[in-house]
């Protein structure tokens, strides 16, 4: 791998997690299409629905590239990649870019996730976007440096991945206000998201526990060694961890069928049948995780990242029909 190449930045970007960044703007757009169908009578509204919805979608893949440079730069500088590491490899750790090269990487993303921002504000100057718009920005750099350590990475991941993309969407694209099946459905995917670092987190437990990550499953399975001992506890406190992914995936879909109820339609039962094929990868991605450890779960891990752009496709199209 040639050092700062264009191979070596691709790499860095991590493109298969773009997909965790579409799904829930694919939510909130394919909602704000349903809900302003009727009003579609010539072109130029159909494209100020696009326009909004492609701009949310750049922003959102460059807040999650941006992301995943600033993970990968300062997890180097303090360490956390070591040679023990099961995770997919690390563009700073393996040399393919410079230190100095991934920090004018990070200067650049932001700047663009910011320019495109100021091009949504101008679309609809409400000066909740600002505040949005900042705190993305600022998440995205405490997500690696501060929150993950303290274990509230999973909180940060059903708001920014969740609630605030599936909503914002749709308030930039309707200029309306928000709706309680909006609601619920931006949490369901927030839900459905959280299950990625789930399964990342179960992968690094051990070597989380070394580098003093306080994560939800380091904090399951030290209270369980600490009441039932070492063998036990180790043992039960997995199973309950990997019980957690699979009712996190189960509770993302009840609250899509909840938010499907609450829209008034002929064909609820179609729409729940459609999104509820995202139980069958999710279930088959679970009984995986069960027998898998260490670097096999990178397995699980990318299976993980295609049920959650399955589930957002599915809820998306149950919204719109």
């Amino acid at each position: 791998m040639k050092t700062n190449s264009p191979h070596a930045w691709v790499l860095a970007s991590r493109p298969k997690t773009l997909t965790g960044a579409a799904a829930p703007v694919l939510i909130g757009g394919c909602m704000a299409f349903a809900d302003s169908f009727n009003s579609l009578n010539s072109l130029n509204s159909l494209n100020s629905l696009l326009t909004p919805f492609l701009l949310c979608l750049l922003f959102a893949f460059l807040m999650q590239i941006d992301a995943n440079f600033i993970n990968d730069y300062f997890d180097f500088r303090k360490g956390t990649d070591r040679e023990d590491r099961l995770g997919p490899e690390r563009a700073c750790a393996q040399g393919w870019i410079t230190p100095k090269a991934m920090k004018i990487g990070i200067a650049i993303t932001t700047v663009l996730s910011v320019i495109v921002g100021l091009f949504m504000l101008f679309l609809n100057l409400q000066w909740e976007l600002i505040i949005v718009g900042i705190l993305c920005v600022v998440f995205c750099f405490l997500y690696t440096t501060c929150m993950s350590y303290l274990g509230l990475g999973d909180v940060l991941v059903l708001v920014f991945f969740g609630i605030i993309p599936v909503t914002f969407t749709y308030y930039l694209m309707t200029n309306g206000s928000w709706t309680l099946p909006l609601i619920v459905a931006s949490i369901a995917m927030g839900l459905a998201t959280d299950n990625l670092l789930m399964v990342n987190n179960y992968r690094d437990r051990y070597q989380d526990e070394i580098s003093g990550k306080q994560t939800i499953i380091v904090r399951i399975i030290r209270s369980q060694i600490k009441s039932r001992g070492p063998i036990e506890g180790k043992r039960i406190g997995e199973t309950l961890c990997r019980k957690i992914y699979l009712w996190l995936g189960i509770t993302a879909f009840t609250f899509a069928v909840v938010a499907l109820l609450m829209i008034p339609a002929s064909n609820v039962a179609n729409r729940i049948i459609l999104c509820s094929l995202y139980l069958i990868p999710h279930v088959r991605t679970y009984k995986e995780m069960s027998v898998l450890d260490g670097r096999d779960l990178n397995k699980v891990l990318g299976a993980t990242a295609r049920n959650i752009f399955i589930f957002g496709l599915l809820v998306a199209l149950s919204m719109f029909l």
